[in-house]
């Protein structure tokens, strides 16, 4: 019986953490599982990183991605130092080391690829390869 009573304290904490049902039923359209655990911390740009040792290892730790990111997220929305620990490689998440900073480090730019802020180069060079162009008709 004790086992059923804590499917069902979870099943609550899991409800009460993505923010009621219809929080819970957004979280399931968007990814496809529900989970609840302890916040770690939140990065510079609204995502959210939580950990819970009661799953298996690899599955114990999550981002939630900021509200405005919708449906349209991806994995380069998380920045490297959040990675690292997401990953697995280290087991101090940021809020707890701070990462390493050089002065010629740039800021971390998700990967537009695919949008319209993609970087599209642009040729100076003549193509080797022109496109066919139909002869003109005479009868007119």
């Amino acid at each position: 019986m004790s086992k059923y009573l804590e499917k069902v304290q979870n099943f609550r904490k899991i409800i009460k953490q993505n923010g009621g049902v219809m929080g819970s039923l957004l979280q399931l359209y968007r990814t496809d599982e529900l989970k609840w655990g302890d916040l770690v911390g939140e990065d510079k740009y609204g995502n959210k990183y939580y950990q819970n040792k009661y799953y298996f290892v690899g599955r114990s730790r999550w981002v939630m991605y900021k509200d405005s990111a919708g449906m349209d997220y991806d994995g380069s929305m998380i920045p490297p130092e959040w990675h690292r620990w997401l990953h697995y490689i280290g087991d101090e998440p940021p809020t707890k080391v701070a990462p390493v900073t050089r002065k010629w480090m740039i800021d971390h730019e998700e990967n537009m690829s695919g949008t319209p802020g993609q970087y599209v180069p642009y040729s100076t060079t003549r193509p080797k390869i022109e496109s066919w162009v139909p002869p003109r008709s005479s009868q007119s």
